[in-house]
């Protein structure tokens, strides 16, 4: 791209330039996932200072239109879409209903001990051996999730040798083992990624993941599995509406629970 120099004037040079910067993003010419050019390239191409490029792309970051990622640069914000998470739905409906492409790459199915926390979950003695599953999760290609799940052995050893890169673990036990998933806990809360969390969802080791624990129930309240998905921020935010009172019949004053994803 051709150099274009910035004019000294009343409207501050960062400010310029990040108008620039957000005009060829919504033009298209920077895509969702794209890297913007380096800061040395961005201090030849408009002449300016490292200070300004840095504020610039302060206000970008700021506003959610940049994302910067430790030692690869900045990269436009993923396009956001809505996703419901009102009703008990597994990822690849929650992808499907979203328009985006559902894919997974199975880590680890292995055996280990429950530990405590494990344990209690799923209603088990400590240390009783279950199985353990974890998934990186793809939306059109694209890291947007770390899934770690824990069963018991009579549920887990079902799933031996099945296809979990494209099935679902709601679908497989409902459609061949006609074992339904009935209902859900969920706790929302956040963690930083571990070294291999990070190396598959491409981000730095440290780095804040949003993580949706959910318990999953069969039939008579049994727990069928523990999971963790720890989801990338950049990728996905909830958003939940409210009413101020509950209606007469007294229903649920949560209007809308969705889940935000980006494209």
């Amino acid at each position: 791209m051709a150099n274009q120099r910035l004019n000294a004037g009343p409207v501050p040079l960062y400010h310029q330039l990040k108008l620039v910067l957000q005009r060829d993003i919504e033009q298209g010419i920077y895509k969702p996932g794209g890297r913007l050019p380096s800061e040395p390239e961005l201090i030849r191409q408009y002449g300016v200072s490292r200070i300004t490029v840095r504020q610039a792309l302060d206000e970008l970051e700021a506003e959610g239109r940049v994302v910067r990622r430790h030692g690869k640069g900045t990269y436009v914000a993923e396009a956001r879409i809505e996703q419901e998470l009102i009703t008990l739905t597994d990822f690849v409906e929650d992808m499907q209903h979203a328009g985006q492409h559902p894919s997974s790459r199975v880590l680890a199915f292995v055996h280990e001990p429950a530990s405590p926390a494990i344990a209690k979950a799923l209603r088990i003695a400590s240390g009783t051996e279950v199985v353990r599953v974890d998934r990186l999760r793809l939306a059109e290609g694209r890291p947007i999730a770390y899934d770690t799940t824990w069963l018991p052995l009579r549920y887990g050893d079902l799933l031996a040798g099945m296809d979990l890169a494209q099935e679902t673990i709601y679908h497989l036990l409902e459609t061949r083992y006609a074992i339904p998933v009935l209902s859900g806990v969920f706790h929302i809360t956040a963690a930083e990624a571990t070294v291999q969390q990070a190396e598959h969802l491409e981000v730095a080791p440290g780095s804040a993941l949003l993580v949706i624990q959910r318990i999953s129930y069969t039939t008579g309240e049994e727990s069928v599995y523990v999971q963790e998905r720890s989801y990338r921020p950049d990728r996905v935010q909830y958003r939940v509406m409210l009413r101020r009172h509950n209606d007469e019949a007294g229903g649920s004053n949560i209007d809308e629970f969705r889940a935000v994803f980006a494209e």
